[in-house]
């Protein structure tokens, strides 16, 4: 089973010389504007082997300089895929670890000594590195299990005096992480700081629970400081996705600062930072590569360089000139075409026809140059949510759209959601529940008890406590029961909506358990029962629960399975996002608008989901609004950036990418 499908839209927009340029000399004028050595592998599973084969290579070069090879390592989620391809070079007699000293660079909370991989990085390092290569455990050094907030200051002296009788630190191998930290160094850390208790905020707690799997991260850590990391002689950073892109182009092209500390990278005269290429889709060569080199002007980039155009002069597309052109670089564009108004027509036009309010097709309509087809009509179209209110909240204009059009519009709801009700909300649900029972004299005592016990249950549970069975279902019900007020509200037929319970969220305390062939097979059954003409699948692949990247990892696995059966050749899959983020403008190919009406309609249509109305998201990701209150901003931010290009003005505006199995 392929375990790792995605649209692959960066790969096949970027040509690969901008990534693996063909000499020195190339390589010198693409990075120009970078600040640290940065390496781009087409997937992280590359990136994780080139990374592991040049530690392999410290490793052997320092054991037979000097005998041994002192290491730090973090235990952040990219690295664990490098940590992977160091067992795998082990088994295959290529690496030794017989002659290396490993320092664990960070430990959540104070005193930690629990048994397994929960909120310690120490037993994450030890279950996937440590325990399997041959390592001698006189040579592993990490954080005192007997540190309390009276004695940290000196023990973490004394760590560092450890690492200084070895000899310093040879190499680090860390993540780098999406608020710019290195070995749990948040925004604030400076340049001298040292081995040291932090206080994590909650943008970071958030981030440790999703990487390890957990309830909930401790409040503090221990952590080696900026000052460790850039004494070590070598450092190696690593980071995968497109959530790690902007990040990843601060440190590497922004200014240095203590608002990003990994950014203090641009000191050191041996750094490394390792990522894939979503993770690199922000950088100067790759996003905007005309300004570092003679671009391959394919569609993309010159739909990328107009909208880059435009913002750059503040002109609409149709009022650029050979002058804007020339001025800002783009005079190879005017030559290509002949002038600029050529440019300007082509590119106006495009944008143009990306939009259309039949998102189904027009029946008995020229579709030549409109994103969908006219035929089949009526389609029938499958809908996937990850939680009950994704698929709303993100595109619930075009749900309405659909339905008004007389489409066969199915909604499968993947999971529950229930992680994401408040203790709040279903203590006032139980407690209503409890009052009826008892108004209507229900005799069923057991049934009584059992509302009673879940009461108490959640009026003692602990802050980040998982809940018990009874009370997920109870809170999936909950979210489940919002969902099918909204499905009606929008015109969606109950019969139409299915709740699909997929393992890998029912199957872990925290919804966070990893995808399976039984997962696989749920997405596969669902869609050849219904047979779609159109699918539309979530890619908010910023969900800070995880549930969005794990669900859409199922769907796009089972469309792969099934790419070549009859039906799926006329069907057409589209990518959604609107919860956590937003298509940038020049990948959008179908952009569906909505009238101030219509985007009060899906307001009114979002609150059908009261328990997520919360003041402050379960799973916080520092903002002040909530992600349904931001995906209605995306809407209007991206109907005015269509105006400014100089296109019709609209009140909101659903974007859509189409996913082209491979």
């Amino acid at each position: 089973m392929k375990a790792d499908l995605s649209s692959k839209i960066k790969l096949d927009q970027v040509s690969k010389r901008y990534y693996k340029p063909d000499s020195e000399l190339e390589l010198a004028s693409l990075t120009r504007f970078e600040k640290v050595n940065t390496q781009v592998a087409e997937t992280y599973q590359e990136g994780a082997r080139e990374a592991a084969l040049e530690i392999a290579h410290t490793i052997e070069q320092c054991v037979k300089e000097k005998g041994r090879c002192v290491i730090g390592l973090g235990a952040g989620k990219c690295v664990l895929n490098v940590y992977d391809e160091l067992v795998k070079l082990y088994f295959a007699d290529k690496l030794s670890f017989a002659g290396v000293v490993v320092f664990n660079l960070s430990e959540l909370g104070l005193g930690v000594v629990t048994s397994d991989e929960d909120r310690s990085t120490f037993n994450r390092l030890k279950t996937r590195l440590l325990n399997k290569v041959d390592i001698d455990p006189n040579n592993v050094h990490t954080f005192s299990t007997e540190a309390t907030k009276e004695n940290v200051h000196m023990l973490c002296r004394a760590y560092e005096t450890e690492i200084d009788e070895y000899g310093g630190l040879d190499l680090v191998l860390c993540e780098l992480t999406k608020n710019g930290s290195m070995a749990l160094n948040e925004p604030g850390s400076t340049t001298n700081s040292s081995c040291r208790l932090v206080l994590l905020g909650n943008k970071a707690r958030a981030h440790l629970a999703k990487a390890f799997n957990c309830d909930a991260a401790p409040q503090t850590a221990v952590t080696l400081g900026i000052s460790n990391l850039l004494a070590a002689r070598h450092i190696i950073a690593v980071a995968w996705g497109e959530n790690s892109a902007q990040p990843v182009c601060d440190v590497v092209e922004g200014r240095m600062g203590e608002q990003s500390p990994a950014s203090f990278l641009q000191l050191h005269h041996n750094a490394k930072i390792v990522v894939d290429l979503e993770a690199a889709s922000q950088l100067t060569r790759i996003s905007y590569p005309w300004k570092v080199t003679s671009c391959e002007w394919t569609d993309y980039f010159i739909r990328r360089a107009i909208v880059w155009l435009c913002k750059m002069t503040g002109k609409p597309i149709l009022k650029l000139t050979n002058k804007d052109y020339n001025d800002n670089g783009l005079g190879e564009l005017v030559a290509l075409y002949g002038s600029a108004y050529a440019v300007n027509i082509r590119i106006f036009n495009e944008f143009q026809h990306t939009i259309t309010g039949w998102p189904g097709g027009k029946p008995n309509a020229d579709d030549s140059s409109r994103p969908e087809r006219a035929f089949p009509y009526p389609k029938r179209v499958l809908v996937f949510s990850p939680q009950p209110d994704d698929a709303v909240v993100s595109m619930g204009g075009t749900l309405r759209r659909l339905v008004q059009q007389d489409h066969d519009v199915h909604i499968a709801f993947q999971t529950s959601g229930d992680i994401t009700v408040g203790d709040e909300d279903a203590l006032r649900g139980l407690i209503v529940s409890l009052n009826m029972a008892r108004h209507c004299n229900f005799k069923d005592d057991d049934a009584a008890r059992v509302i009673e016990s879940l009461i108490e249950t959640l009026k003692s549970k602990n802050p980040g406590e998982a809940d018990c069975d009874e009370v997920r279902y109870f809170k999936g019900q909950m979210l489940m029961s919002e969902a099918q007020m909204a499905c009606r509200h929008t015109g969606i037929k109950s019969s139409n909506t299915y709740e699909m319970s997929m393992p890998f969220y029912c199957g872990d305390a925290f919804g966070q358990g990893k995808v399976t062939a039984a997962d696989v097979t749920i997405m596969r059954n669902i869609i050849e029962k219904i047979r779609p003409h159109q699918i539309f699948i979530d890619d908010d692949i910023n969900d800070p629960t995880g549930t969005h990247q794990r669900a859409t990892e199922a769907v796009l696995m089972a469309i792969e399975e099934l790419k070549n059966a009859d039906f799926m050749q006329h069907c057409r899959t589209w990518l959604y996002r609107g919860k956590w983020g937003q298509w940038d403008i020049d990948q959008v190919e179908m952009a569906v608008p909505l009238s101030p009406e219509e985007l009060d309609y899906k307001t009114d249509t979002i609150l059908k989901y009261r328990s997520q109305m919360h003041e402050v998201p379960v799973f916080s990701n520092a903002e002040l609004r909530l992600g349904w209150q931001q995906s209605l901003d995306r809407n209007r931010q991206l109907a005015q950036h269509y105006q400014e290009l100089g296109l019709a003005s609209y009140e909101g505006i659903e974007a859509f990418v189409q996913y082209h199995p491979q």
